[in-house]
């Protein structure tokens, strides 16, 4: 009878993961399906540029909840508008203001992927590693802080990839929060700087130089630093004990 009754008060559980599921799918299949990337290129926001100065202009808050949301969404749905997104932030809302927004709502809809991939894929993910893969996972986590941090700060790892890949380790969320937070900053601030002057920018597909992006590989450097630290004194005191 008991087993009977759990059944019965179970049946919704991997109905709620297939409901998450589609919501991330079905986001991204709308944005595809309605046209969203003729709104969210960087032809379409610079040739408008005015018109949406002068409404935020008019329409301050309105428009500083509205981009936030968008933000938060396209992270979320893994859509690859970030670039022309933080480029009219910065247009419309300045260096400083444009910051907070884009940290702040990008580190929203980056947790809210991390969150709903570890609660779909990781306990599956885990039974089915193998040796390997658990000791990579023990790897990361030992210093999941850090190596987030590097795979934030360096341009060179697709945002979508870095915002799944923590879901499938031990990574506490507040971990995943402050790393991310820290490690888009940089990029952040070169982006919304840029978009201040929109209006003088010819494409958004060059807009990083090799100064800036050197410059970001040696902050994900110096992040991985502490950890070469950290393994250089362990190896000393193996070999003490040894």
């Amino acid at each position: 009878m008991a087993e009977g009754a759990e059944t019965k008060s179970n049946p919704s559980f991997p109905w709620m993961k297939l409901f998450i599921f589609l919501i991330f799918i079905g986001g991204f299949t709308a944005f595809l399906i309605l046209g969203g990337d003729r709104y969210l290129n960087f032809t379409t926001i610079k040739a408008n540029r005015n018109l949406l100065r002068t409404y935020t202009e008019n329409h301050y808050w309105i428009m500083l909840f509205t981009v936030g949301i968008i933000y938060t969404l396209s992270t979320a749905f893994s859509i690859p508008a970030a670039t022309v997104l933080s480029l009219v932030t910065g247009f419309l809302f300045g260096l400083w203001v444009g910051m907070v927004i884009i940290i702040l709502f990008a580190t929203l809809g980056a947790t809210l992927v991390f969150l709903a991939a570890r609660y779909l894929f990781a306990e599956a993910a885990q039974r089915r590693m193998g040796t390997i893969g658990k000791k990579i996972v023990s790897n990361f986590h030992e210093n999941d802080f850090n190596y987030l941090l590097f795979l934030r700060l360096v341009p060179l790892f697709p945002f979508w990839l870095v915002n799944l890949i923590p879901a499938f380790t031990p990574t506490k969320v507040r971990t995943y929060i402050l790393a991310t937070a820290i490690g888009i900053t940089p990029g952040c601030f070169v982006y919304t700087n840029l978009g201040q002057s929109l209006g003088s920018i010819d494409s958004a597909d060059h807009l990083l130089s090799i100064q800036t992006l050197s410059a970001f590989l040696l902050l994900g450097i110096f992040a991985l630093v502490p950890v070469a630290i950290k393994k250089f004194r362990l190896r000393k005191t193996k070999e003490k004990v040894g």
